[in-house]
């Protein structure tokens, strides 16, 4: 057993369920970021920073595009790299725009979601992704 834990050749099956186990867990903590939004949304309720400097409404509506439907999309495994790195985008943004002259413990929550992000980025949605079934 302790062999296993220490053993450092990739297996295929344990990969792509670590994946989907990581796409469906970010995904979901990232969902509930953007539900809350979403809903402002469909309100009429477009009250939002403007760190880009392109309107706080159009930046709303990138921010939900990402935390919502983008984190929807990272679940099912659907464009998964398009939709890792829009998350990515919308969360370098939060950490090193909107949250830079906060202290660090404001950056970390967007920072780890980044590094995330943009793993999921490079290596895909694995075997068990929409994105595997219609290549």
């Amino acid at each position: 057993m302790f062999k296993n834990l220490i053993n450092t050749q990739l297996r295929p099956g344990r990969v792509n369920f670590s994946l989907l186990f990581l796409r469906v867990t970010i995904g979901g903590m990232m969902l509930t970021h953007g539900y809350g939004k979403f809903l402002k949304l469909l309100d009429g309720n477009l009250k939002f920073g403007d760190p880009l400097g392109i309107g706080s409404e159009l930046s709303f509506v990138l921010v939900v595009l990402a935390e919502f439907f983008a984190a929807i999309g990272l679940i099912l495994g659907f464009w998964t790299r398009i939709n890792a790195f829009l998350l990515s985008f919308t969360m370098f943004v939060a950490a090193f725009i909107r949250h830079f002259d906060d202290p660090f413990s404001k950056q970390e929550k967007p920072l780890m979601f980044l590094a995330v992000f943009l793993v999921l980025m490079f290596v895909g949605g694995g075997k068990h992704s929409i994105d595997d079934k219609i290549n």
